[in-house]
Formats: C-alpha cells, sequence, structure tokens
C-alpha cells in the first residue's frame, strides 16, 4: 500500500511527464496494482530518490523564502547584533555603549 503511495506521488509530482502518461501510470497502476508498480519501479525506479531529493529542497527553499521576507529588514539587525556582541566579549566597547547601540539597531 505504501508503495502505491509513493508511485501516485512520483507520477504527479514529476514535472517531465505530460498529463496523458501521468493519467495512463495512474491507470495502469489502479487497474493492476502490484505488476503496475513492480513496472513502474523497473521503468522509472531510478529518478524516484532524484525526485524526492528536488521536492525536498525546493520545500526547503520555499520555507528559507518565507522566514527570510518574515524577518524582512531586521535580518540585518541579527548579523549588527552579532558583530555588536563580539565587540562587547573582546572589551572593545562598554555595557552602556553596547546597550545604546543595541536600542538604536533594534528601533
Amino acid at each position: 500500500m505504501v508503495l502505491l503511495f509513493r508511485v501516485f506521488t512520483d507520477v504527479f509530482r514529476d514535472d517531465d511527464l505530460s498529463g496523458w502518461v501521468k493519467a495512463g501510470w495512474a491507470l495502469f497502476v489502479i487497474v493492476l496494482p502490484f505488476l503496475g508498480v513492480f513496472i513502474y519501479f523497473l521503468a522509472r525506479g531510478d529518478g524516484m530518490g532524484k525526485r524526492q531529493i528536488q521536492h525536498a529542497r525546493h520545500q526547503l527553499d520555499k520555507v528559507d523564502a518565507y522566514v527570510r521576507q518574515a524577518v524582512g529588514e531586521g535580518g540585518g539587525s541579527v548579523d549588527e547584533l552579532a558583530k555588536l556582541s563580539e565587540l562587547k566579549a573582546q572589551g572593545d566597547i562598554s555595557a552602556e555603549a553596547f546597550q545604546r547601540a543595541k536600542e538604536k539597531i533594534l528601533r
């Protein structure tokens, strides 16, 4: 059952297949599930892992883009705060100067 679901997912996720080919594979797997899944693995199984990894990377890119958008201009302030914290840790600036600069960045 899991293999059947994996085959359906792979068939409809693959952009290289036309709609008719997708429909053909789906019909073949529905009518003859064991034989259909077996033949699908023989014919297209080598690319299933690659397509799964490509899909996962695409989803991760979308999440990264969303996070970057949600952070917006505040993303630069994170870097500035990190640099400011390093300066304080090294003793280059005082605690008071650190607080003033931090408040300035967060505004």
